[in-house]
């Protein structure tokens, strides 16, 4: 996810970067780019939404 889609976000949710969920470096679901620090979009099926877009903090 580029800056500017961040800086996006961040201000709609009016939120920090620290105040996003977590997810584990390690986590298998990252892709291998994916670099602590780093914030990355996931999307995922949702029963009622069709779909649901979340945003996560990578972490050690």
């Amino acid at each position: 996810m580029d800056e500017d889609e961040l800086e996006t976000v961040l201000a709609e949710y009016d939120i920090k970067r620290t105040d996003l969920p977590k997810i584990k470096r390690a986590d298998p679901a990252l892709p291998d780019e994916a670099e602590v620090g780093n914030v990355v979009k996931i999307v995922r099926e949702s029963r009622t939404a069709d779909r649901a877009v979340v945003y996560r903090l990578v972490i050690e």
